[in-house]
């Protein structure tokens, strides 16, 4: 396929999925990186008129509001905003209060119990919009995070469709490009915004482009082949329905 051909694949294939959920159309968090501004472009064009981008910040970087913005501004996708900044502080604050009361709050995953918890709160901010719409919600996972496990189990892997899943992060970028992502979101280094600073890469512990190859049966370092079996190996209950007992 050229890539004409694989964006209308995409398009087409997000269509039959809202069919036969019986569903109106697609709502996806743009969050100001490639991936979900692929999406955003998606699912405008699968559903010109029954398509919704959501921005959630959430103690967020101001940059990433104006970098979903611009994203909304090349998509022409309906949008609305949802800061979830207060309601994270509150809730995030009851619980390490409660948890310290206790004696029990673990210092050394603090941080991630808290970024978790943002992912949780935008995923469940999308489901409920989506109810009122009838619309079904779209993951932005690419196939080098869903090998890696590099997604928040019930948050940002908490979605109806993922269309990504199959391409990888240099794939993501050169479709972006094609149907107008703006350059700047497309070379902008990958972020979930977890917290200050944070980085993808940085906190994967190994490079986008050597995971690509890695998925490609191209050789890498073996550092890196390891950490990527390692990552995959300790994530796999994130792809995998919640397992179960035996029938007795």
């Amino acid at each position: 396929m050229n890539m004409e051909q694989k964006v209308d694949f995409l398009v087409n294939w997000l269509r039959e999925q809202v069919k036969m959920a019986g569903a109106d159309g697609l709502v996806v968090g743009i969050s100001g990186g490639v991936d979900s501004a692929l999406v955003t472009f998606l699912i405008k064009k699968a559903f010109p008129d029954g398509s919704l981008g959501v921005i959630m910040p959430c103690k967020s970087n101001p940059q990433d509001r104006l970098d979903a913005l611009s994203v909304v501004e090349a998509s022409g996708i309906d949008h609305i905003e949802v800061d979830l900044t207060d309601t994270h502080e509150l809730l995030w604050s009851q619980i390490t209060r409660t948890l310290e009361a206790k004696q029990a709050l673990n210092a050394d995953r603090k941080r991630m119990g808290d970024a978790n918890l943002r992912a949780r709160l935008r995923m469940s901010t999308l489901y409920a919009v989506a109810n009122n719409y009838n619309y079904l919600v779209v993951g932005t996972d690419n196939a080098a995070e869903w090998h890696l496990g590099y997604f928040t189990k019930y948050g940002d892997g908490g979605v109806d469709l993922v269309p990504l899943v199959n391409l990888k992060k240099r794939d993501v970028r050169e479709m972006a490009r094609f149907v107008g992502v703006p350059d700047a979101i497309i070379e902008k280094a990958p972020s979930a915004g977890l917290w200050e600073g944070q980085t993808d890469e940085e906190e994967m512990g190994t490079t986008y482009d050597r995971v690509d190859d890695y998925l490609s049966g191209k050789p890498i370092p073996d550092a890196d082949r390891e950490k990527i079996e390692a990552l995959h190996k300790r994530s796999a209950h994130k792809r995998t329905l919640p397992p179960s007992p035996p029938r007795f």
